[in-house]
């Protein structure tokens, strides 16, 4: 059997982390790569190499938010494996400490907070595509994949507000789109997608779930296992769409 090769930007904590596990127990074989921020802080990454081992688990440093590292990353992981069978982005920002928060109204818009959503929403997720699409054109099913919202559907809006989350994720659903269209050329077996994977309780929704009814509140784990399930089932003539976490199509 074939060694699978799977990266997982964003596999520190949270779904990223779920991901990983889910990845290891469904693939006895597979070499799960996982990019952080800061390697040197990530224990429960750490754990898992000494229970799976080095060829099993391997980690790289990567700042989405800088290029220079999403490049350095890049070639870190061409010395680790010449193929990818999944590359997938986890990264999302809605809310942080420094007094970024989902604006209700027009007066609460800040340039600031605009274009640090879009570094981490949209444009890190191209990027991720830029460096690392090589890696997947081989020519054998591949997946890019990349964690997206269903508000960032626009004719899903009926409720306003979010702007920032909303705008940056929008812009995330048509850059997957278009990068679908290009890669297509060079790989008819690649597949780009993005994924939207319900209301998971991580931090990010966190400060949110007390209006998510319970059974629409998800684990991470679960979540993973639902996101992993639709990519399974993905087939080339799904590439440049958007599916929820029940394989729905999201509409744009």
């Amino acid at each position: 059997m074939t060694r699978r090769h799977y990266f997982i930007q964003g596999g520190g904590r949270g779904l990223g982390l779920a991901l990983v596990e889910r990845l290891l127990a469904r693939d006895e074989r597979a070499q799960v790569i996982v990019a952080v921020r800061a390697p040197e802080s990530a224990e429960p990454l750490r754990r898992l190499i000494e229970r799976e081992g080095e060829e099993r688990v391997q980690i790289v440093a990567l700042d989405l938010t800088d290029e220079s590292s999403i490049a350095a990353a890049r070639r870190h992981v061409g010395e680790l494996t010449e193929r990818l069978d999944l590359l997938m982005t986890c990264a999302g920002l809605l809310h942080d400490d420094s007094g970024l928060w989902p604006e209700k109204r027009l007066a609460d818009i800040d340039p600031a907070n605009l274009a640090r959503s879009f570094a981490v929403n949209a444009t890190g997720p191209l990027l991720m595509i830029k460096h690392f699409h090589d890696l997947l054109t081989h020519g054998d099913r591949a997946v890019i994949a990349s964690l997206s919202a269903r508000v960032g559907s626009i004719s899903d809006n009926g409720r306003g507000g979010w702007y920032a989350y909303r705008a940056s994720k929008a812009a995330q659903n048509q850059f997957t789109r278009t990068a679908a269209i290009e890669l297509r050329r060079h790989s008819k077996q690649l597949i780009c997608v993005g994924l939207h994977p319900g209301t998971v309780d991580t931090g990010l929704s966190e400060p949110f779930q007390h209006n998510v009814p319970a059974k629409q509140l998800q684990s991470a784990a679960t979540a993973a296992g639902h996101l992993l399930d639709v990519i399974a089932k993905l087939s080339p003539e799904d590439s440049g769409q958007i599916f929820d976490w029940a394989g729905e199509v999201i509409a744009p």
